[in-house]
């Protein structure tokens, strides 16, 4: 099992950025690091993923060049740093982790972003 604890939500105004954090733990194999977001009224959508060994990294065309994704192996924890927010970014994010395509079996508890205009 691995259990996800995801910080770093808030409200900020649109240009601005905010770091969310995905602290993992129990097993240490986590294979791969997702991060997804549900905007209000829409369906959940995927942001982007880590590969936890390689480090290679795959971003949703909405976020490319704004988003990165990256990991701290000793840490046990995942990034998403956001910058240039838009308001279309108003979400509650999701970090999920481990092996599947295209979502991993573990999921963290959810972190509200909101980006005023």
């Amino acid at each position: 099992q691995v259990q996800l604890v995801e910080s770093g939500g808030g409200l900020v105004q649109a240009g601005g950025s905010l770091r969310l954090s995905c602290a993992a733990s129990g097993r240490t194999f986590i294979s791969s690091v997702r991060w997804f977001r549900r905007p209000p009224g829409k369906e959940r959508e995927f942001v982007a993923t880590i590969s936890w060994t390689s480090g290679i990294t795959y971003y949703a065309d909405s976020v490319k060049g704004r988003f990165t994704i990256s990991r701290d192996i000793p840490k046990n924890t995942a990034y998403l740093q956001m910058d240039a927010l838009k308001p279309e970014d108003t979400a509650v994010y999701y970090c999920n982790a481990g092996p599947g395509v295209p979502t991993g079996p573990y999921w963290g508890q959810g972190t509200q972003v909101t980006v005023s205009s």
